[in-house]
């Protein structure tokens, strides 16, 4: 079994790099589209774009009160290391589009391109003894204490949240939105098993 535990400094760092790297673009895709997404950066996508604050900031906002739980739960190193993912990513979102910008992209390309960013982004950094914050603490916690896929509770979580999203966005956004949703739950559930990372 390969643990996180046993990647060194220096794999650690470039497996997180890679990871808010590949986040960083997929939220870009995300916001230039007016989608919304799962989870805490679903959340916060609509928030932003209720109150015009800037989505980096809410995001960052909204993840910042889990870290107790995952340093309660998690310990300290995973703490610090969501602390270091949820930093970098909201820093790198904000600055993005100075250095990309994005004339015209499908929307159904958009919606499967975000989800598959997204899932390799969450497997990148959770490998590496992290996650992205937010509510996904919870569903890691729950993967490693029970077993049931942490894709799986975020894809029913956030069945609940695209329902609320459909309350205020337009249908053909919120189904869209869906989509990448649903291809990053898949992605994660078939990818991150428990019997080969656990993060703890």
């Amino acid at each position: 079994m390969t643990s996180a535990a046993r990647h060194s400094l220096i794999e650690d760092t470039q497996g997180i790099a890679f990871g808010v790297c590949m986040a960083a673009v997929g939220t870009h895709v995300l916001t230039h589209m007016g989608f919304v997404a799962g989870q805490t950066v679903g959340i916060a996508a609509l928030v932003s774009y209720g109150t015009s604050l800037p989505f980096p900031l809410v995001y960052f906002a909204i993840s910042l009160p889990f870290l107790w739980l995952g340093w309660r739960r998690m310990g300290a190193a995973f703490a610090l290391k969501t602390f270091i993912s949820v930093a970098s990513l909201s820093l790198l979102t904000a600055l993005l589009p100075r250095w990309l910008e994005i004339e015209r992209i499908d929307p159904a390309f958009a919606a499967i391109l975000f989800g598959a960013l997204f899932g390799i982004a969450a497997l990148a950094v959770v490998r590496h003894g992290g996650s992205f914050g937010g509510v996904s603490i919870l569903w890691l916690w729950l993967q490693d204490r029970t077993g049931f896929q942490a894709g799986y509770a975020q894809l029913l979580f956030d069945a609940g949240l695209f329902a609320v999203s459909a309350l205020f966005l337009d249908w053909e956004v919120v189904g869209w939105s869906f989509l990448g949703a649903v291809v990053f739950n898949l992605f994660l559930a078939v990818n991150h098993r428990r019997d080969r990372y656990i993060a703890t």
